[in-house]
């Protein structure tokens, strides 16, 4: 019998109780995005808990657009969003998705019901007096003097608000509550605003529109959501969700529970942080992959795998906290490592010439493709007189303890051979452009030879067969050593962000690379085929992330 037990987070607990206690027979859980904009790795966790909760309790999981601003939302941003909830949740069914403004009808009838319970009046104050009636967090509100309007008045003015007979901003409907209450958002809070936009899913159809702390939990009582579970900025605003859904009467109406956002350190999440790198061409769009959206974690190579392994190292909890950057790196390490081949790259080629080896022959050498997974097998690659090396491997006067090429010393050639530096050619300008080398027939990786060793083994790639490639190394966007915010708001731009180099080298079989396919280049870390710039004309191989790692898991 396995007596293990399993540690529950607080919001599984409140789930497993409400079951027990029978207050509802399946559970229903949702991701509710506002289609402005694209999703960044915050909303990747509520999606993955949302929907996880779902299946862990053989329950449904809804996504719904909470498009109820249509001066803010783009068809753009809809279809962004449905690509990455089905990229990050990976075996998702999204044949039936939900759209807040599916529901416009019954929303205004359920306001009217307000209305006719006295709960609800239509209020001409303008937008600033009705924030100088409100009050403050120590003084009470006033009450609006519209509020006391008879029902019947109240009817007629909404019904010739939806007609379009007052302009945007001159009338509201508000609910009735209370403008003493400790909590601001119950202060008869605007549900209802005049405003003649175009929407992506009803036209022209509406020219009033319901505020959002009106409209969600509607949608949540309508679809049947039984744990409406969102971020802790709501917290203050579930004494308005619960009014609404019991106002209205719901019979069997949804729980709001808030858990702690998830915090990054170091990046840029802010939607109009972001929109402001994109204008002013800092990076080269929403999925630039610098930056911490979805689509730029999937353009750069991160896997749904590494990123709900990510979220589930983070954990769920009330406590506000912020995860390093660097467990994300290294989850994506972690899943990349036993199923991506390991190919040779060079970024910073120097010529490498083998002085006794024979003129104009080419052998193919056998090479395992990941030497952790047998199962991925072996792969041929080519080996010839002319090679490239990375500059970093070879030094005129090394410092102690280096143990890669330098004139007198011998390393071995990844898989192929032991050589020795014999010479080496410089330019008018002292730098290095060409290393000689003598090589050991006897030393061929496989051989079983045994006469000697060596401290130092570098990669290389065969000249005569290499291809070309452009290679983007990614640093943060922001200056980690000054913050991501200036004094002013303004963005602490990391000028080292993006490094360019044309002129890589790659052994041929990674030009068959498809795009968003991912491998190790050995010794220099995890690259994907940029899917927006990479052709097969002109290869570009953006970095997942390096070798290296700086964490390590608790």
């Amino acid at each position: 019998m396995n007596n293990e037990k399993v540690s529950r987070n607080f919001i599984q607990n409140i789930i497993d109780k409400d079951l027990a206690e029978g207050k509802y027979d399946k559970i229903v859980t949702r991701f509710p995005p506002e289609p402005n904009g694209y999703l960044h790795i915050g909303h990747a966790k509520s999606i993955l808990l949302n929907a996880g909760l779902a299946k862990e309790y053989g329950g449904d999981f809804h996504l719904r657009f909470d498009d109820t601003n249509p001066m803010k939302e783009k068809s753009e941003f809809v279809e962004s969003i449905m690509e990455d909830v089905k990229w990050v949740c990976g075996d998702l069914d999204l044949e039936k998705v939900f759209y807040a403004s599916d529901y416009f009808d019954k929303m205004y009838e359920y306001a009217v019901l307000l209305i006719k319970k006295g709960k609800a009046f239509v209020c001409d104050l303008s937008p600033d007096e009705i924030r100088e009636y409100r009050g403050t967090l120590k003084e009470p509100g006033k009450n609006s003097p519209y509020r006391d309007r008879t029902i019947e008045e109240n009817l007629d003015l909404f019904e010739r608000m939806r007609a379009g007979e007052f302009e945007d901003g001159s009338k509201v409907l508000r609910a009735k509550i209370d403008m003493s209450s400790p909590n601001i958002n119950m202060r008869d809070p605007i549900i209802y605003r005049v405003a003649r936009m175009h929407h992506h899913n009803t036209g022209d159809k509406w020219c009033i529109y319901p505020m959002y702390d009106f409209a969600h939990p509607i949608e949540d009582a309508i679809e049947g959501v039984t744990h409406s579970i969102c971020t802790l900025e709501f917290e203050d605003h579930r004494p308005l969700y619960d009014w609404v859904v019991r106002e209205i009467g719901f019979e069997k109406p949804p729980k709001q529970i808030e858990f702690a956002k998830l915090y990054l350190t170091n990046v840029v999440t802010g939607k109009r942080y972001i929109k402001k790198l994109v204008e002013d061409g800092i990076v080269d769009g929403w999925d630039d992959p610098r930056l911490v959206s979805i689509a730029a974690l999937r353009r750069r190579g991160f896997t749904p795998e590494s990123i709900r392994m990510f979220m589930e190292l983070s954990g769920v909890s009330k406590a506000q906290s912020s995860s390093d950057y660097a467990m994300l790196e290294y989850c994506i390490r972690e899943d990349l490592k036993m199923k991506r081949p390991r190919m040779m790259a060079v970024l910073d080629p120097v010529k490498l010439v083998i002085t006794n080896y024979p003129e104009n022959e080419i052998e193919y050498l056998d090479v395992s493709n990941n030497q952790e997974n047998e199962a991925m097998g072996t792969r041929k690659v080519p080996f010839g007189k002319v090679l490239y090396i990375d500059r970093s491997d070879f030094m005129i006067e090394p410092p102690k303890k280096y143990f890669r090429l330098y004139p007198g010393n011998e390393v071995r050639l990844m898989n192929a051979y032991f050589v020795t530096c014999t010479d080496y050619i410089t330019d008018e300008d002292g730098k290095v452009t060409e290393v000689h080398c003598t090589y050991d027939p006897e030393t061929k990786s496989g051989s079983g030879f045994t006469g000697r060793k060596v401290k130092g083994t570098i990669h290389w790639v065969c000249a005569e067969t290499a291809q070309k490639a452009e290679v983007r190394l990614y640093e943060n966007i922001v200056d980690e050593e000054k913050g991501v915010y200036n004094e002013d708001g303004s963005i602490n731009v990391n000028p080292n962000s993006l490094t360019v180099l044309k002129e890589c080298y790659i052994e041929p079989a990674l030009a068959e690379a498809e795009p968003m396919e991912s491998f190790q280049f050995v010794r220099q870390g995890y690259f994907t085929v940029d899917s927006r710039d990479s052709g097969k004309d002109h290869l570009v191989f953006n970095r997942i992330v390096s070798m290296k790692s700086s964490y390590r898991p608790k």
